[in-house]
Order: structure tokens, then C-alpha cells, then sequence
């Protein structure tokens, strides 16, 4: 396969990661919190096309860590990287359960209880995510731009800080809205440019 069909994989991939985790993160889960008796009484289709959505953001994440490691191949830190994302991956796959198991639930606490398993195996993936964003701004340091070799490692150390934050601070609630934006903006700009960047290369 050439590098140019690889870069279009790449992105494609990327791409489908982010519609498939809004979808999944922004119109299912955060209804799922605001209403979690009645989106899991009286939408649970919607609830399992969210759970879904995660998997498809799995199977595409798998993908994107073979495609850089096939991209990248000689980099020293391209191995360790692959497998960084790949344990990401299988935790993301595994959280999933916690959705599943919302069918027939139809009481409040037990339901936001799954949601919180799902969010805390999903945090611990990030932690393994943020140490491959990390590790992929210095494989792509001479190749690309160098505001997303940036971004990505800033979101990297964000991923973590926040895992952290949330597993040791108590009073981590306070300052969540700080952490959420602090996380947001480098990951979207550094992951939305990346995928883009990807997809440039493949045309070249």
C-alpha cells in the first residue's frame, strides 16, 4: 500500500473518530445525564447507537495506530506510540459494557452509576492517549507544521493532567469547566489540523 493511500486512511479515520465521538459524547451521553430515565425508558436506541458510536471510534482509533506505525515506521518512538494508542483503544472498547448494561435499568442512580464506570475506564484510556499524542508530536516534529507537533503534545499533557486531576483532587468539580477548556481547545485544534494535514499528504 502506498504512503499516499496510508495518509488518506489516516485521515478519513481521524475524521470519522470525531463525528462518531460527538455523536456519542455530546448527543447521547450528555442526554443521557440530564434525563437518564427517560433516555434509557424511552430512547434506548439512541442510547445503543451511542455505545455503538464509541466502538466504530475504537475499531478507527486501531486503525490510525496501525496506519502512522506503517507511516512512521523508522522513528524510534513509533512503536511504543502504536501500542500507547492501542491500549486506549482496548479500554475504550472495554468501557463500552458499562452502556450496555443501561438496557432495562429504570432507575436513576443505578443508570448515572454505569455512566460513571463508562467515564472513569474512558478516563484511564486518555491517560494512555495523552503519552501517544505526546510520543506523535515528536515523530511528526520535521514533517509537520510545527503549531500541531504543539498542539498535539499540549493536549497530550493536558489528557493527562486532567486524569490526574480527576483521580486525586477532590475537589476536582470546582474546577472542572477550567480542565474541560484547558483539554478542548489543543486537542480539537491539534487532532482536527492533524487529520486535515493527513489528508493533504495523501493528494501530494
Amino acid at each position: 500500500m502506498n504512503k499516499e493511500t496510508l495518509y488518506r486512511i489516516a485521515g478519513v479515520s481521524y475524521l470519522g473518530i470525531f463525528f462518531s465521538g460527538i455523536f456519542a459524547n455530546f448527543i447521547v451521553l450528555d442526554e443521557i445525564k440530564k434525563d437518564p430515565v427517560s433516555m434509557v425508558t424511552d430512547s434506548m436506541t439512541l442510547v445503543s447507537l451511542g455505545a455503538m458510536a464509541f466502538l466504530v471510534a475504537a475499531v478507527l482509533d486501531t486503525i490510525v495506530a496501525w496506519v502512522l506505525k506503517d507511516l512512521f515506521a523508522k522513528h524510534p518512538l513509533t512503536i511504543p506510540s502504536t501500542y500507547f494508542r492501542l491500549i486506549h483503544a482496548v479500554i475504550m472498547g472495554m468501557a463500552v459494557f458499562a452502556l450496555v448494561l443501561l438496557r432495562g435499568q429504570t432507575d436513576a442512580t443505578s443508570i448515572l452509576n454505569q455512566i460513571d464506570i463508562f467515564e472513569t475506564m474512558w478516563l484511564i484510556g486518555l491517560f494512555f492517549f495523552g503519552i501517544h499524542l505526546m510520543m506523535l508530536s515528536s515523530i511528526l516534529k520535521a514533517l509537520a507544521p510545527k503549531w500541531i507537533t504543539i498542539a498535539l503534545f499540549v493536549a497530550g499533557a493536558m489528557y493527562m493532567i486532567d486524569t490526574t486531576a480527576q483521580f486525586v483532587l477532590v475537589n476536582y468539580d470546582l474546577y472542572a469547566d477550567i480542565f474541560l477548556t484547558l483539554v478542548a481547545i489543543p486537542s480539537i485544534l491539534g487532532e482536527m489540523a492533524l487529520s486535515i494535514w493527513l489528508l493533504l499528504k495523501s493528494r501530494k
